[in-house]
């Protein structure tokens, strides 16, 4: 397999894989420009924080002090604001060509995007002998401050330029649970059953499924999924399976480690053919679909989730691990 990392915004800009006949596609939405990734906001491949996902109304209160960051989604904060880090020049601190390896670094000042305290972040991208590719986020900070960050990939096994969507790949997500949604996008504070619904990925189905029942809120209010399902209640030791991605025409596969929580799942639903991608193919809704684990959406205003707090001293850390394989053997 073969990767390509850029700078800006710590993206993952490329991945090639075989398919079941050996034949390498890139699986990854993107672009082939620098000023396609500056003109468009639908965060490819990018690393997104300080805070990953939603935050209500861009407020939240830490340590009795309230904090206003940028509204910029529907009324709500949306992956760190205006200027997050997806949107910086990350600065790469080391390249290690034998364990193929490149760590890529950030400061996010005090008061930048209006979080508090100054945070140290570095992004570590290496591939496997095993045909996985990995990220592993680590932040430290000088004060109290809130921190969430996860990888903005979106997957098409079949092919980023090819004939076929994602909505025919088959999808297993080792969740019972999911948080429902208003219909901005902010979770209610349920955690709600999967079983009987549009929701249940706990055994393998094609993502079409149930993407078009009207009839459902949920759907109706995402244009399609766009939710958190509940994985685990706590940031586990050890990366553990959350997802398996499989495209049944190309055989190509994609299992889904992390230690997170949370597994955001996001079907493409709002690409409408505005934006081309490195193929020169325009991108329409559900040609690709994201996958990012992180802690759950608003977790600094619903404090029955696991928090995202991190004090002086302490050390955060996401370990995402895409590990590649074929229906008809690796």
């Amino acid at each position: 397999m073969r990767v390509r990392i850029i700078s800006y915004g710590a993206v993952l800009q490329s991945v090639y894989v075989p398919d079941a006949q050996g034949r390498f596609a890139d699986v990854t939405t993107g672009f082939d420009t620098l000023d396609a990734y500056l003109a468009h906001l639908h965060y490819f491949g990018s690393t997104v924080g300080r805070i990953a996902n939603r935050i209500s109304g861009g407020r939240f209160t830490l340590e009795d002090k309230e904090y206003q960051v940028p509204a910029n989604d529907a009324g709500n904060s949306l992956h760190g604001g205006d200027v997050g880090f997806d949107k910086v020049n990350w600065t790469v601190i080391a390249c290690d060509e034998v364990a193929l390896s490149v760590t890529l670094s950030h400061i996010s000042p005090d008061g930048d995007q209006g979080y508090p305290g100054n945070l140290s972040v570095t992004a570590t991208y290496q591939l496997h002998a095993d045909n996985a590719l990995s990220v592993r986020y680590q932040a430290t900070k000088d004060a109290p401050t809130v921190v969430n960050l996860s990888n903005h990939a979106y997957w098409n096994l079949g092919g980023e330029g090819g004939a076929h969507d994602a909505m025919d790949h088959l999808l297993t997500i080792h969740a019972a649970h999911y948080l429902p949604v208003d219909a901005t996008l902010i979770p209610t504070g349920e955690r709600r059953p999967v079983a009987d619904t549009a929701f249940d990925f706990r055994i393998a189905k094609p993502i079409a499924k149930h993407i078009g029942d009207v009839a459902d809120a949920q759907l109706r209010h995402g244009n399609g999924y766009d939710h958190n399902w509940v994985i685990d209640e706590v940031v586990t030791q050890q990366p553990r399976p959350l997802a398996v991605l499989e495209d049944p025409i190309s055989g190509r596969t994609m299992t889904l480690l992390s230690k997170q929580p949370g597994l955001q799942f996001y079907s493409g639903n709002f690409f409408d053919g505005s934006i081309a991608g490195k193929s020169g193919k325009r991108y329409q809704m559900g040609d690709a679909i994201a996958l990012e684990p992180q802690m759950f959406p608003d977790a600094p205003n619903q404090h029955d989730f696991p928090s995202v707090g991190l004090n002086p001293g302490e050390r955060y850390e996401n370990s995402i691990i895409w590990q590649f394989g074929t229906t008809t053997g690796d």
